[in-house]
């Protein structure tokens, strides 16, 4: 399943507060006008939740959260997001442009291109994930429970009736503003001002606004209403869905909610929460049945391609990077050498080679190329019945840089 990204996809999730009880360093900015970060309260509750705008994008700006940001995000039993984005793994390649990669006369990859290669969210130079999607990796490394408002089959349809060919001219128009217009807007913390830019260019077709905001806030805030009665969350939405007379915000505070915003202050030393949260970096995954363990940036999807074979995924969809691993049996009837030459479909101008590990295991690795995958690394690893096929791929940068193996090197059989 191919997915084709629309501007409506690009939204921002704010959340709200108050100022948070927390030991900061002496050295402080204040950013009093930031609308970001909400938080909701009363009516009932427990314990306190928080509301978060985020801008689907990997721009490294985006990711200069506030200390209060970082309690939230650290104190927060679950995090809620609009849909399970992670759960599009095994279909949905970010990349924008095709991988072209030039070989010396020893058949060694090179390039004389520094360029960051495009995607749907943004470059290879900004965050591996995007905003949400480094929201949801973050979750599942610091194993906190995640709950999606929304499915993502529901997401693509309704996206899906304003990119019908006739209509696509119509859609682009819709949110015909420069990313980096948007993104500045974003950094200020000016929801207000992002919903009349949506209302406004929305209005161009009839009913799209009321289609993309409106009526999915209904879904949105039953949903938060119905999960925040239950634990502590962090809950992050599109921005353009906060603000307004049928924003989230007004919807939570007619339900009788208090929601205050959190003023937004950077430390000039991290404080302890950020630190707890930026060193959830990894997800160690582990396969029982056959002794298989490789560390992950987060969590892996795993499924399965033919027989029953596990195949898992994860991709940083920021900068377009995909890490797989695929179990399949080992062919008795055929060597090692031979099955390599299977797997790895080397370009002409390229080769394959054959090595020992620091551990003694032998294995294959090189470049290969394949309709289903495109330009990708390759290591096969044999176990006692298995074959381990491992492949790393991504834009010009990842593809020639140390990367792929670093990632083959956290791969191993017990």
């Amino acid at each position: 399943m191919l997915i084709k990204p629309t501007p409506q996809i690009f939204k921002l999730i704010l959340s709200a507060g108050f100022l948070f009880a927390v030991n900061l360093a002496k050295a402080q900015f204040i950013e009093p006008e930031n609308e970001l970060l909400w938080e909701i309260s009363g009516n009932g509750l427990k314990t306190k939740s928080y509301l978060y705008g985020s801008l689907h994008s990997n721009d490294k700006r985006l990711f200069r959260f506030s200390d209060s940001v970082y309690v939230a995000l650290n104190r927060a039993e679950a995090v809620v997001l609009e849909t399970d984005i992670f759960s599009l793994f095994e279909d949905w390649d970010t990349r924008k442009e095709e991988i072209k990669v030039l070989y010396d006369n020893k058949g060694m990859p090179y390039t004389g291109s520094n360029k960051a290669t495009k995607t749907l969210y943004g470059n290879e130079d900004g965050m591996p994930q995007f905003l949400d999607a480094y929201f949801l990796e973050y979750c599942y490394n610091a194993q906190k429970r995640f709950f999606p408002l929304e499915r993502v089959e529901d997401q693509l349809n309704l996206v899906s009736d304003y990119v019908k060919p006739e209509l696509e001219g119509i859609a682009e128009t819709a949110l015909d503003f420069t990313q980096e217009r948007l993104t500045e807007i974003y950094l200020k913390g000016d929801i207000s001002l992002l919903d009349r830019m949506m209302r406004t260019n929305m209005s161009i077709y009839p009913g799209m606004y009321d289609d993309l905001i409106v009526n999915r806030n209904k879904g949105m805030f039953k949903g938060i209403d119905s999960l925040i009665r239950k634990q502590a969350v962090f809950c992050a939405v599109g921005a353009g869905h906060l603000s307004g007379d049928l924003g989230l915000i007004s919807l939570l505070r007619k339900k009788g909610y208090k929601l205050r915003k959190v003023q937004a202050v950077y430390s000039e030393k991290p404080i302890v929460e950020a630190k707890d949260v930026k060193s959830n970096r990894s997800y160690t995954y582990k396969l029982d049945s056959i002794g298989l363990a490789a560390i992950f940036p987060g969590k892996p999807l795993e499924t399965n391609i033919w027989d029953s074979h596990p195949y898992i995924i994860y991709r940083e969809m920021g900068q377009g990077n995909t890490y797989s691993i695929e179990v399949a049996p080992f062919d008795s009837t055929l060597t090692f050498d031979e099955q390599a030459s299977i797997y790895i479909a080397s370009p002409d101008a390229s080769n394959y080679t054959h090595l020992f590990l620091d551990d003694g295991v032998e294995v294959f690795e090189g470049l290969s190329d394949t309709y289903t995958h495109g330009l990708h690394w390759v290591r096969l690893m044999r176990g006692e019945k298995y074959l381990i096929i491992l492949r790393a791929y991504g834009g010009n940068k990842f593809m020639h840089s140390n990367r792929p193996n670093a990632f083959f090197s956290k791969v191993w059989i017990d």
